[in-house]
């Protein structure tokens, strides 16, 4: 299906690295229904193209992004109710292609499971996050009560999300909910560097793969899971020779 571009979310490639950037100021990058398909879109597309090895997120400062724009589904919310199969969240849990969340600002309830569902989390020293689906009488429905408590533990997730309370970068970074905090000047050049590190071989989806369906499954069952992928999969020792030489020259320590 064509979806149409709303001018709110800007595309940049640079290298094999493309970056999505949240761009509706006024609304503190809060997404419309239109935005969030275009999003699910760009995502899938780039999942698709082989020339892209990582996506960043990240949004127009001050703000990532303030989740769902209310004001614009309020009115006719029985409308859009059947738009919450096609979300971010879902289309980025389905992609075998790296996304970092650079999150800039502040992080608020549907932003922050579009942060969860990306493979890791870098914040600007800026960032704030939050859940504040009950305060304005609603339930998460991109997957918060599953990712949140998977990320901080679940005692965490209960106060964050019956609360609504902002915790800053720090306090993110001290309970396990982002990777890396970073000067805020520096947020998308330490992340484009830490998306260069990423490796480029199939293997990266292959991973990936195992540990989002680890998630699902008990110690036992993940271990089998992965040696079961591994007992079957192709093993080229010349390509293995040749791309550790190549993956030795690029590599070098990212800067926290």
């Amino acid at each position: 299906m064509a979806v149409k571009p709303t001018g709110h979310i800007r595309v940049e490639d640079g290298g094999s690295v493309r970056t999505a950037t949240l761009d509706r100021p006024e609304a503190r990058n809060a997404m419309t229904p239109d935005m969030r398909l275009e999003l699910a879109a760009l995502l899938q597309d780039a999942d698709r193209d082989p020339g892209v090895t990582a996506v960043i997120i990240t949004g127009t400062d001050p703000a990532f992004s303030g989740g769902v724009d209310f004001k614009v589904i309020a009115p006719d919310y029985d409308r859009y109710r059947n738009q919450f199969a096609a979300t971010p969240g879902r289309a980025l849990r389905a992609m075998r292609t790296p996304v970092i969340s650079a999150v800039n600002g502040a992080c608020v309830s549907g932003a922050l499971e579009i942060a969860l569902s990306c493979s890791f989390i870098v914040a600007s020293e800026r960032a704030r996050f939050a859940d504040t689906h009950a305060r304005l009488g609603e339930v998460a429905t991109w997957g918060l009560t599953a990712l949140l408590p998977r990320a901080v533990g679940v005692r965490k997730a209960r106060e964050m999300s019956i609360t609504g309370n902002f915790i800053d970068a720090a306090e993110a970074l001290r309970i396990g909910l982002v990777n890396h905090v970073v000067p805020h000047d520096q947020l998308l050049p330490f992340t484009r560097e830490l998306a260069d590190q990423i490796a480029t071989t199939p293997a990266v989806a292959e991973v990936l793969d195992l540990y989002n369906r680890g998630q699902d499954l008990g110690l036992s069952a993940a271990l089998a899971a992965e040696t079961a992928h591994v007992t079957n999969r192709h093993f080229d020792s010349h390509a293995f020779t040749r791309l550790g030489g190549e993956t030795a020259a690029r590599q070098r320590p990212v800067r926290s």
